[in-house]
């Protein structure tokens, strides 16, 4: 029998997940779509490749095994998997149709509501991914500032302005690598200091998993307005978790610009560019941004019907508590193991990450190991708590049950100092999202 959501006796049988994957290695290159949801990230040998299907918080995957999802689609999943008042709007548009030869009345409507609800909305671009809108905000930056530099923080897509400031920058020419800078969260003074007036827009996550320390963003939006710059909140994940209105609502910050995709519509390929109404103006005429399906009807339907169901039921506050709940357990797990200066629960409630200290030995290690033990009891864990409103109190006491069985694991594995030896499968990969190395600071100009 597949496990289920228990303290299973054994790992799960994969041999479905396994099969499929051989059959994906002769015929894809990358195997994944997204390197969040490949193989290196869930330990191979323990963890599923393939889901099958979701409902409400669960997933299962294609050999029948039943998980608590904690990873949401990576972010997509607000409400759960197959949401009836979504799947209602989706099905109602599908009877007429899905893309059409002329623009659809609800680019209108969703356009109408995102202005509702987002603070800087004075005017809406819709679009089909998070890179899409992030490199639309960047172009249109470049070209209302007439500036070239941009200045980053976070992660913002596969596109060439950020990608080449990372190290998977081949095949991105060195002359646009050198017109983006990374800089570091929370310190205003170096980018107060490397801010010049070729300096066409500031571009970050509004917060990851650190918090804004001493007014920061207010402080950054002020430093853009007096150099001329132009200030663009990536929202990804932010919007609509921690606020209706995102992180600008939340942190009362008005950017001139500001990109949504995540959440927005609870699983449907949907992105959204909102910003000022001069700013925007060059779409018309002077900055060329468009695709086919940016006006697929069943995604704005999808939005549309999540947008109202997010502002009916509160769900950035239902958010709020229930992974409050998930964190704190968490953290008092830990101290009662003796753990809390190893691993803690770090974030806003929306949206955790769970830590593993250096002083535990190879992070990667015991994550792993953390994470085979969960999926075991079955929860699909990836060391973050992604909360959708789906989440049920059983969920969470359950995987604070679940937590409590595994923090004594760890705790063994990493006093024997040889982690690797409780491993089923195989140790986890490192992503390569570029958090150091801050070269925020121009390089002096080549005599």
């Amino acid at each position: 029998m597949p496990n289920t959501i228990t303290s299973n006796q054994h790992y799960p049988t994969i041999t479905h997940s396994d099969s499929l994957y051989e059959r994906a290695l002769k015929v894809q290159k990358p195997i994944t779509q997204t390197l969040a949801k490949g193989p290196g990230q869930f330990t191979k040998g323990v963890a599923p490749k393939y889901l099958q299907k979701g409902k409400g918080s669960h997933v299962w995957d294609v050999d029948g095994n039943e998980y608590i999802d904690f990873n949401s689609a990576i972010g997509p999943i607000s409400l759960g998997y197959a949401y009836p008042v979504v799947d209602e709007a989706i099905k109602k548009q599908l009877e007429d149709g899905i893309t059409f030869s002329l623009m659809h009345p609800l680019e209108v409507e969703l356009s109408e509501l995102i202005q509702e609800v987002i603070p800087n909305a004075e005017a809406v671009k819709i679009s089909k991914t998070g890179a899409d809108v992030c490199s639309a905000a960047v172009r249109v930056a470049r070209s209302f500032t007439g500036r070239d530099k941009i200045f980053c923080c976070g992660y913002h897509g596969w596109h060439d302005w950020y990608i080449g400031i990372t190290s998977r920058n081949s095949g991105i020419p060195e002359a646009i690598q050198n017109m983006t800078y990374t800089f570091e969260y929370n310190n205003i003074e170096a980018i107060i200091e490397a801010l010049d007036e070729d300096v066409a827009a500031v571009i970050l996550e509004p917060f990851i998993f650190e918090a804004p320390q001493n007014d920061f963003l207010q402080a950054l939006a002020e430093a853009c307005r007096e150099n001329g710059t132009l200030l663009i909140f990536d929202e990804m994940w932010t919007g609509f978790r921690i606020a209706l209105g995102g992180a600008q609502e939340y942190f009362n910050v008005v950017p001139d610009l500001a990109v949504y995709s995540k959440a927005c519509a609870n699983g449907m390929p949907i992105s959204l560019l909102t910003g000022r109404a001069d700013v925007m103006e060059l779409f018309n005429n002077e900055v060329f941004s468009y695709t086919t399906f940016g006006g697929e009807a069943l995604s704005l339907a999808a939005c549309i019907a999540t947008i109202k169901e997010i502002r009916k039921k509160n769900v950035p506050k239902y958010l709020d508590e229930k992974g409050q709940i998930i964190k704190d357990g968490y953290n008092q797990i830990a101290q009662e193991f003796g753990m809390e200066n190893l691993t803690k629960c770090v974030g806003y409630n929306c949206r955790t990450m769970v830590t593993i200290a250096p002083e535990a030995g190879n992070a990667l290690e015991v994550k792993a190991l953390m994470q085979q033990e969960m999926i075991k009891r079955g929860i699909l864990w990836a060391g973050f708590h992604n909360m959708c409103f789906s989440h049920s109190d059983e969920d969470l006491n359950y995987t604070l049950l679940a937590y409590r069985e595994v923090m004594p694991i760890v705790k063994e594995a990493i006093e024997t100092q040889n982690v690797k030896s409780y491993l089923k499968g195989e140790v986890l990969e490192a992503v390569f999202r570029k958090t150091s190395n801050y070269n925020i600071k121009p390089a002096v100009a080549k005599v």
